[in-house]
């Protein structure tokens, strides 16, 4: 095992005026199962190849350990790298596709066989090990490409997307199932994913990327209640925190006919800017009986103990109806209100995000419950 680091490695593809990573400064502690997770295009895939030594680092440096692998060739830096796409032998059964790297190695027999059916056992592939590739499900060629990885002990385990090509159903129980394994190996692992759900479940902290910059990076947990920007509160979490523009007034931002509360000494932050966004997510609004913002219902979910109201903002004039967000609210009730209908939704002050229109950063203190 090992601790990673990435200081101020960059990333720039011949012909790309842009960094596909940018800088990025990233400590991996030793055992910690890290990941990278953000829109499609933002480096993690490149930010997790480069430690592969698949890509060409253009400045800056990696660390593993204490060793400086900026430069090594990949079989130099006892990483272990499970794909996307499994990258099984077909022509091999599951037990020579386990110890393949091992036997190039030149590793004897004995000890092969005795590692692969250690992962097998840990994998619940033992009765498969004769089989070939063809003959298993998807999610049992996943687990096969695990062990492949498990074999070698590495110090790092890579994982670029590894349940992208499996069902849904399946691969809520393969991430369980990945990330109670990492937790019984301790084995440093670093993960890709554009799932934030999947991100949110298995990582003990999750760095979040956009364009090759990382954003933040926190536990899952942190990253949902304080959003260090705009980006990050609009990616994480499902459904979506609802971002909403509005104008300064006394005591805090006018959407609609509504004043939504906000501390004085967070707009005093907005040094001059007449526009916010304030940001709350679907769970803390709540059906009012006076204050709160209007909401013209559209869309009605019942999911039985909740409920998902979907609408538009009541109150706008006529251009910000033309450009109106939908705005989600989860509802605790029996009885939701009905589709077409408009209803007051209020907010505690506590659950009320802040950033800046225009830089996007945080205004608000955290929001740590």
């Amino acid at each position: 095992m090992a601790t990673v680091s990435f200081d101020d490695a960059t990333r720039v593809y011949p012909g790309s005026e842009h960094p596909a990573v940018d800088k990025l400064n990233l400590e991996i502690g030793d055992g910690e199962f890290m990941v990278l997770v953000g829109p499609s295009g933002c480096g993690k895939s490149t930010s997790l190849r480069m430690l592969a030594g698949l890509e060409e680092v253009n400045a800056g440096g990696i660390h593993i350990g204490d060793r400086d692998v900026t430069h090594l060739p990949p079989k130099d830096r006892d990483i272990a790298m499970v794909f996307q796409n499994y990258a099984l032998y077909p022509h091999m059964t599951v037990a020579d596709n386990m110890g393949f790297a091992l036997k190039i190695a030149g590793k004897p027999k004995a000890e092969i066989r005795k590692r692969v059916e250690d992962a097998a056992e840990i994998l619940d592939l033992s009765e498969y090990l004769d089989r070939k590739p063809k003959a298993l499900s998807g999610g049992q060629r996943q687990r096969v490409a695990m062990g492949r990885a498990i074999v070698r002990s590495p110090q790092v385990f890579l994982m670029d997307e590894p349940l992208s090509n499996l069902d849904a159903k399946l691969r809520v129980s393969t991430r369980t199932q990945i990330a109670a394994l990492q937790s019984r190996l301790g084995v440093t692992t670093v993960y890709v994913t554009h799932d934030q759900v999947e991100a949110m479940t298995m990582g003990d902290r999750v760095a979040v990327m956009k364009d090759g910059v990382l954003q933040q990076v926190d536990t899952p947990l942190a990253l949902y209640d304080s959003p260090e920007n705009l980006f990050v509160a609009g990616f994480i979490g499902s459904p979506a925190m609802n971002l909403i523009d509005g104008k300064i007034a006394d005591g805090g931002v006018q959407v609609g006919d509504y004043v939504v509360p906000v501390a004085r000494e967070v707009l005093a932050k907005a040094e001059g800017e007449n526009d916010l966004t304030i940001g709350i997510r679907p769970e803390n609004f709540e059906l009012s009986e006076g204050d709160g913002l209007g909401l013209d219902v559209a869309v009605l979910e019942e999911l039985g103990a909740d409920a998902y109201l979907y609408g538009t903002l009541a109150g706008l004039d006529e251009d910000a109806k033309i450009t109106a967000q939908q705005i989600v609210a989860r509802i605790s009730s029996r009885r939701p209100p009905q589709r077409g209908t408009t209803v007051r939704i209020g907010v505690a002050p506590e659950h009320v995000h802040v950033f800046s229109k225009a830089t996007g950063a945080r205004l608000s203190e955290t929001n740590l419950r």
